[in-house]
């Protein structure tokens, strides 16, 4: 029941190890030469490097989705203005290995709001066309459980954009503080999930899929 499918090779939880370009180019080519040779949905690739992007769009795959809003490597934009393709871009506050060393904000709407208006217009300005870029404010990098919560409750603010949300909540551990730590966290996200629905954004990031859908 998915309508996109993201593959990643490489973990960006909070404080893990990075991989080289060479692995992950090695892990996700035989992904994604299986899955855009068997499903019709469009296939997004989630990468920071633009050599990874470079090889997912050549095997078919649609949408650009990086976390660092298309920072971390400087070719990446021209990538994206090359291949006409989708792009998602992400707030984070960090890397992945320092996200979560003591995350701060005076104002975290406006901070996070205030950085997806600059992505979205650095994208704009290199020639990704406006209607290519979806903008995602980061639930889980580079904020506290508290920061977390804040931005699910109010992600109809970033509607002001004027481009689609993207919100990827799904099993992350705020869930879990909330839970406790045994329970599975499904169901708090499928909570979640429909709030986010709620509030009209328009593309919500999942593992669970068919619960969640189900839900809708």
């Amino acid at each position: 029941g998915a309508d996109i499918l993201d593959i990643g090779g490489e973990s960006t939880r909070p404080y893990a190890t990075p991989v080289d370009e060479q692995t992950e180019l090695d892990r996700v080519r035989p992904v994604l030469e299986a899955v855009c040779s068997s499903v019709d949905v469009p296939l997004s690739i989630d990468t920071t490097k633009a050599a990874v992007a470079e090889l997912a769009l050549e095997l078919g795959a649609e949408i650009i989705n990086d976390i660092s809003g298309l920072q971390f490597d400087p070719r990446m934009i021209e990538v994206a203005v090359h291949s006409g393709a989708g792009v998602c871009a992400m707030h984070i506050q960090g890397t992945p290995q320092t996200m979560q060393d003591r995350p701060h904000y005076d104002d975290l709407l406006a901070e996070i709001h205030a950085f997806l208006r600059q992505r979205r217009d650095v994208l704009m300005q290199a020639g990704v066309a406006r209607d290519r870029i979806c903008l995602d404010p980061g639930v889980g990098f580079g904020k506290t459980h508290e920061h977390n919560l804040e931005l699910l409750a109010n992600c109809d603010r970033f509607h002001e954009l004027g481009q689609p949300i993207l919100v990827g909540h799904s099993r992350k551990g705020f869930i879990g503080k909330i839970l406790g730590a045994q329970a599975d966290r499904t169901a708090g996200t499928i909570g979640a999930s429909l709030s986010l629905a709620q509030q009209g954004v328009q593309v919500i990031r999942v593992h669970d899929v068919r619960p969640v859908k189900h839900a809708l």
